[in-house]
């Protein structure tokens, strides 16, 4: 199976081809090739950077209309998710539109008596799960997260978790997964999802 993981000007891209590779998978390529990524078994596209910086990218180079017409499963992971959004407040960018939902800044409470902060950088629950990325075993378990804005939720919404107020920690839409969490750093929960996207 071939798996290849969508190069851009994003970082922690690398970090996803390792943890693919500790489940087992051998034919992963991290590559911009536009035949490569529309021949692939499966697409990843994640990421860690600046919306707005990174839509100008996608658009000057193409892959923003590559990665909409792609038909095979694809998973979105962290700014790879916010991307696949209908716009972000970070930078005021259209994103790629594929859920019709939009990313929003957290806002801190006031008062705090739980002391959150922005980011939320570190480990939280994902609940309400809606498969097929999310086996029932998964309800309620922790998985990593590094993020300061948050996709709403919506009827797409495919895991729930809560930081200032509920969200969308992942999104489903036909083809298209999404998870705002890092599955490649989210230890064994996060091989189970990448197990179950493989096996889409």
């Amino acid at each position: 199976m071939q798996i290849a993981i969508v190069k851009y000007n994003a970082g922690n891209i690398r970090s996803v081809s390792n943890a693919l590779e500790r489940i087992g998978c051998r034919d992963v390529h991290i590559t911009d090739d536009i035949a490569a990524l529309q021949s692939a078994d499966k697409v990843i596209f994640p990421g860690v950077g600046e919306a707005s910086t990174t839509m100008k990218h996608l658009r000057s180079t193409g892959l923003d209309k590559v990665i909409l017409g792609l038909k095979q499963p694809v998973l979105g992971i962290c700014l790879g998710m916010q991307l696949m959004c209908n716009h972000s407040e970070e930078g005021d960018v259209d994103c790629l539109g594929i859920f019709p939902v939009n990313v929003r800044r957290f806002i801190l409470p006031t008062p705090n008596p739980d002391n959150l902060k922005i980011p939320q950088m570190g480990w939280n629950t994902i609940n309400n799960l809606k498969q097929p990325l999310f086996s029932p075993e998964l309800e309620g378990k922790f998985v990593y997260f590094v993020h300061s804005y948050y996709a709403e939720l919506c009827e797409y919404t495919a895991s729930i978790t809560h930081h200032t107020l509920d969200y969308s920690s992942s999104l489903h839409k036909d083809n298209f997964y999404a998870t705002q969490f890092h599955p490649e750093k989210s230890g064994s929960v996060g091989e189970t999802i990448l197990r179950n996207f493989i096996a889409l």
